[in-house]
């Protein structure tokens, strides 16, 4: 882990002492003066959008970008925003005159930008390093989803069940762990960080995987796959939360499409490998090669990933000069002043407000739990879809996922691209808010349905295999871009309480990730494949519009007091 050994920082000419100030006061106050978790920015704060800023261009004092506090998610527009009163900044010597103010403050050695402790600045190779064993451990967990799947008919046999409910529920009573676990690892990355809770939770998901391959009955495997979910969450719950730590605004469009393709991918590989291994060598193995996979990319993390959140590496730093100078009065920047418990009494009912309380926050998790319900629903039922309609073999039915997993990658290419230098064109224009991640969802938010219909009705009319198929591919790029943009929005939008609005998102939509497999058959059995998926494609054109309402009034909701939340 890079060094941050120095001596604490102190208030300069150019940091205003007012920025201080303000961030000790009302920590948990996500918006004031009228202002929405994230506004525009200056081409000055692209790259310090994740974390307060102390290094300021001009002489007259002013909030740059993420400035304002990190505890509240906030940022301000340098054009739109008030300038502070005069008497509330008090004017600063350089450091080291006897006048300075408040010399106990810790920061990162100035410049900020440069400091190699601060996780913005690390190298490309390291960044990327930490993020490709994430995206890793991101692929492995969704894979015990679905991987399993295939080889339900053997274990339902080996113990003694015919219920089809329990061989469907069996599948996606692993997405309940999902749904709860990100309730308590939210609250926990936010006042321990992000990598204790990514190798312990990483540990345990290896532990409860070897219980599911030693299984000795039906009850035994439906308990280790819900506590295999709730280990598994980790990765999917404050993943996005590592992106905003490492890459500025303008650059996390790319990596959160390769963050994203695991949730997506994962349960289309499942199936293919499931099928094949478990006709090979039995049931029990495909989760021996979940272990293995796991192992494999725990190790990886534990070796080579490292601690990326702001607050708890400046506080590490604030313990360490506490120590090296035996001023016990020093404090991080950051802190907030609460205990631990406090904290986590604070954190663990964010991700349900923002859920419940903030508009764009529920309307986003809304419309993601909705398609990902859709899509575990096809995930379930392409083996009642391609053996009943077209004869293919077990095997060959895993085969079938793989036009989703196409549509996923052609997703990733094309619209995370194009997230990214859209916001690139803005930012040169020295704008720079949230809403400028949403243009991609609404091609995206169309190809669901799209697809959804070509995928049904040739379904139902025993058109060539490869029709259906491309049906798929289509809903497929529509998924990603749904997921990415909702992902990256939501992580640009609420910035240090990233991993709290993803937790808030990742609940929902685990919940009807769940539900929806579990009437997909009856669906299809009452309305035909034609009709049913037909269903399911009104339901998402009855989406379509959100994203468009948002790009015209997003900022304004994010904006009005009536909707500002204290977190």
């Amino acid at each position: 882990m890079p060094s941050d050994s120095a001596s604490p920082q102190i208030p300069t000419k150019d940091r205003p002492l007012a920025l201080d100030k303000e961030i000790e006061a009302s920590p948990y106050q996500e918006v004031h003066d009228g202002k929405g978790p994230s506004n525009g920015k200056s081409d000055d704060s692209k790259s310090r959008d994740s974390q307060v800023s102390s290094v300021e261009q001009h002489q007259q004092p002013r909030h740059l970008g993420h400035t304002v506090d990190v505890e509240k998610g906030q940022t301000f527009d340098s054009s739109a925003s008030e300038e502070p009163p005069e008497e509330n900044v008090s004017p600063l010597r350089k450091e080291g005159d006897a006048n300075t103010q408040d010399k106990n403050i810790v920061w990162w050695e100035e410049p900020a930008d440069q400091d190699p402790a601060n996780p913005l600045n690390w190298s490309a190779k390291k960044k990327w390093g930490n993020i490709a064993i994430l995206s890793g451990i991101t692929l492995v967990t969704p894979l015990a989803s679905s991987i399993f799947a295939p080889v339900v008919p053997e274990v339902m046999a080996e113990f003694h069940s015919n219920s089809d409910l329990l061989a469907t529920f069996i599948v996606s009573v692993y997405l309940l762990g999902f749904a709860f676990g990100p309730l308590i690892i939210g609250p926990l990355s936010e006042i321990y960080g992000r990598m204790l809770l990514y190798n312990i939770s990483n540990v345990f998901f290896v532990a409860f995987t070897i219980g599911c391959a030693l299984s000795t009955s039906l009850n035994m495997l439906f308990a280790f796959r819900v506590l295999a979910g709730l280990a598994g969450c980790t990765v999917l719950t404050i993943g996005g939360g590592t992106i905003a730590d490492i890459f500025p605004q303008e650059k996390r469009g790319g990596a959160m499409a390769i963050w994203s393709l695991g949730p997506l991918l994962g349960p289309i590989i499942g199936p293919v490998a499931g099928g094949y291994l478990g006709q090979a060598k039995g049931w029990r193995w495909v989760f021996w090669l979940l272990v293995i996979l796991a192992g494999f990319f725990d190790i990886l993390c534990l070796v080579f990933c490292r601690e990326t959140y702001a607050p708890v590496l400046l506080q590490r730093k604030t313990l360490r000069l506490q120590k090296e100078t035996g001023n016990l009065d020093l404090r991080s920047k950051l802190d907030t002043g609460l205990t631990p418990i406090d904290l986590f009494k604070r954190s663990i009912i964010r991700p349900m407000k923002l859920l419940f309380f903030s508009p764009i926050c529920t309307v986003l998790c809304i419309y993601t739990a909705i398609v990902y319900g859709i899509l575990y629903l096809l995930y379930t039922t392409f083996t009642y879809v391609f053996e009943g309609q077209y004869g293919f073999s077990p095997g060959t039915v895993g085969l079938t996922y793989i036009g989703l997993g196409i549509g996923m990658i052609l997703g990733m290419a094309i619209f995370g691209g194009a997230s990214d230098r859209i916001l690139k064109a803005k930012s040169k224009k020295g704008e720079m808010k949230p809403e400028y991640r949403l243009p991609p969802l609404v091609p995206g938010s169309f190809c669901v349905p799209i697809g959804l219909l070509i995928y049904g009705w040739t379904a139902k009319y025993h058109e060539q295999w490869a029709i259906p198929l491309l049906g798929t591919l289509i809903v497929g790029l529509g998924l990603l871009a749904v997921f990415m943009a909702i992902q990256t929005y939501l992580v640009d939008a609420y910035h240090i309480y990233a991993a709290s609005a993803i937790a808030a998102n990742t609940v929902l939509r685990s919940i009807l990730g769940a539900c929806f497999p579990l009437f997909g058959l009856q669906m299809y059995s009452a309305l035909g494949l034609g009709w049913g998926n037909s269903l399911l494609a009104f339901i998402a054109v009855a989406l379509c519009p959100v994203p468009v309402l948002l790009l015209r009034y997003g900022e304004s909701i994010r904006k009005n007091p009536r909707f500002q939340l204290k977190l």
